[in-house]
């Protein structure tokens, strides 16, 4: 069976999804990311090959998110596109008619608005964390909830507080004062998903038009509370796919079936087997000209594999970072041996 592999690396969570032919999901994995890509991306790959096999037939591979760049040089992507595209692509597989697409994630948020199922307009807030996942894990820390149970206390709310919303700031302090004026914990926590909610419609929303059908996607959209408030502030139907949590993966492997059935192309995949690999990065500040690029090194087994960061194309190559031609070769005898039980 062919399939392809969609990676997207964030800065809270790593996920990874293959898919079939037909764009039906056949496994996917969700991982924290700790400030580790690297290793995050080896252990969701892991997690897949285990479920599935090492023989898997994958025949392309795309990669998305924050690092994505890194992603594309260590598995050998055939694609690389950004966050809005992999998420607009995947919203549109799973509903076809979609014409805005809420996605929040750990530490920022998204608004897409589709036309005719290509991207119209976008908005993305990466600067404050009130309206992000990482906020609401904060918050369900300090009460004592677990993350998992945060909306089902919103929904047995009766009447809201209101809760400031504009920093997080503002908000914990708000929600400490209204706990000690004796408001039920479920109210407070209901307003909190309020403002979290007008927080992202104000700062990305702006005057443009929210039409339906609207897809909720991201880590957030498991929050029951999130999605109800949206729904009671747009007076509108939120629709919440089955693989809410790994959507930019699953874009991200459309977009590669999509590259490779126009290049016709082979794979530049490395194998499962990069999950046994001793990556490390590290860095230098090349001083040839004025620009003093600081240039990311990473190296696999002790060998240097890649360099980018410079303007001029030096040590990438003007190509996003160049792979080592010993590299591509223990790749390649990696997955032979592998295939012929070697």
């Amino acid at each position: 069976m062919k399939m392809y592999l969609g990676i997207d690396v964030g800065s809270v969570s790593t996920n990874a999804a293959v898919i079939d032919e037909s764009g039906s999901v056949l496994s996917s994995s969700y991982v924290r990311t700790r400030g580790e890509p690297i290793k995050a991306v080896q252990k969701g790959l892991k997690e897949i090959s285990e479920r599935l096999g090492l023989s898997l037939d994958v025949i392309g591979v795309g990669a998305t998110g924050s690092a994505r760049h890194l992603t594309g040089i260590l598995v050998g992507a055939d694609v690389v596109k950004n966050e809005i595209t992999a998420h607009a692509v995947a919203a549109s597989h799973f509903i076809p008619s979609v014409k805005t697409v809420f996605e929040i994630g750990g530490q920022d948020s998204k608004i897409i608005f589709l036309r005719n199922g290509i991207v119209a307009d976008f908005g993305m807030n990466s600067v404050c964390a009130a309206g992000t996942g990482s906020f609401l894990d904060q918050q369900a820390g300090r009460l004592g909830i677990p993350i998992e149970e945060f909306g089902d206390y919103a929904l047995r709310s009766e009447t809201s507080v209101r809760i400031a919303g504009r920093c997080t700031v503002f908000a914990e302090t708000d929600m400490i004062h209204k706990q000690q004026l004796g408001h039920p914990l479920e109210n407070i926590i209901a307003g909190l998903c309020d403002a979290m909610v007008r927080n992202y419609l104000n700062n990305l929303v702006r005057g443009k038009q929210i039409e339906e059908p609207i897809v909720f996607q991201g880590g957030v959209a498991a929050n029951i509370g999130i999605k109800a408030a949206f729904e009671k502030e747009l007076n509108k139907k939120v629709y919440v796919p089955q693989y809410y949590n790994v959507m930019g993966a699953i874009g991200a492997a459309l977009l590669a079936k999509e590259e490779i059935a126009v290049s016709n192309a082979k794979t530049n995949f490395k194998g499962f087997e990069i999950t046994n690999f001793n990556y490390r990065t590290s860095s230098f500040e090349c001083k040839d000209c004025a620009n003093i690029c600081e240039v990311v090194d990473v190296s696999a087994e002790g060998e240097s594999i890649a360099k980018w960061g410079d303007r001029c194309g030096k040590f990438s190559g003007g190509e996003g970072g160049l792979l080592s031609d010993a590299f591509q070769q223990k790749c390649e005898q990696e997955r032979c041996s592998s295939v012929d039980g070697s």
